[in-house]
C-alpha cells in the first residue's frame, strides 16, 4: 500500500494580499520562501528546515500587518489540511533549542483547541523582557509582537496549542526568535509523526477538530 501524501496547497487572496505555495509534512526541509518581510522569510525557512517540512511560499502585499497575519492564516490552514483526520499521529511534541546563550523550549498539542502562550523563566527575566519589548530584528521594523501576530494566526488556523518558554535569554531578539521557530519546527515534527502502534485518532473522543 502506498503511503498517503500529507501535503496541501497554500492559497489566500484578499484585497490586501496574494499568497500561494505548498506545504508538505513528510518532506526533507526544502524551502523557498519569498515575502516582502525578510525576517519572516528567514524564520519560516528555519521552521521548515528543522522540522523537515517542505515549504514553498510566495506572498505579495502592501501592509505588513495584513501580510503577516494572512501568511499565518494561510500556512495554518495548509498545515491542518495536510494532516487530514490526524489518524496515527503522535499529537504532542516538545523540543528545546539552544543558540549561544539563548534557550527556548516549544511544546505543542495538535488538539483542535488553538492557544498561544509564552513565558520567560530565564534568570535575567527583566533583561529578556526589555529585549522583547524594545529590540527589533536586525534593525528592521520586525518586532517580538510581529512574530506573535504571525504565531497567533498560525496556531488558530492550524488547530494547535503552542506553549513556549524562554529559559535563557542572554542574547538579542534575533537569537530568541530563531530559537523559538527552530524549536517549533522540531516540536511539530515530533507531533506529526505516525506512531505505528496508534490505531485511529489520538483522542479518547475519537475526533480532533
Amino acid at each position: 500500500m502506498s503511503k498517503k501524501v500529507r501535503s496541501a496547497k497554500i492559497a489566500r487572496k484578499t484585497n490586501e494580499v496574494d499568497i500561494k505555495g505548498e506545504f508538505n509534512i513528510d518532506g526533507s526541509g526544502k524551502t523557498s520562501v519569498k515575502t516582502p518581510i525578510e525576517p519572516l522569510n528567514h524564520l519560516l525557512t528555519l521552521f521548515a528546515f528543522h522540522g523537515l517540512f517542505d515549504l514553498s511560499l510566495s506572498a505579495k502585499g502592501d501592509l505588513q500587518h495584513h501580510i503577516i497575519e494572512d501568511i499565518g492564516i494561510a500556512l495554518g490552514k495548509a498545515f491542518k489540511d495536510s494532516l487530514g483526520d490526524k489518524s496515527g499521529i503522535n499529537r504532542y511534541g516538545s523540543f528545546s533549542v539552544t543558540m549561544d546563550k539563548v534557550v527556548v523550549e516549544a511544546n505543542v498539542d495538535i488538539s483542535g483547541r488553538p492557544t498561544l502562550s509564552g513565558t520567560i523563566t530565564a534568570e535575567n527575566k527583566d533583561e529578556v523582557t526589555q529585549v522583547l519589548a524594545k529590540e527589533t530584528f536586525d534593525d528592521t521594523n520586525f518586532t517580538y509582537e510581529t512574530a506573535k501576530e504571525f504565531l497567533e494566526a498560525f496556531v488558530q488556523h492550524a488547530g494547535l496549542s503552542l506553549v513556549y518558554n524562554i529559559k535563557s535569554g542572554e542574547g538579542d531578539l534575533h537569537h530568541i526568535l530563531e530559537a523559538l521557530f527552530k524549536a517549533l519546527g522540531k516540536a511539530l515534527d515530533q507531533a506529526t509523526q505516525i506512531d505505528p502502534r496508534r490505531k485511529g485518532i489520538p483522542s479518547t473522543k475519537g475526533v480532533i477538530d
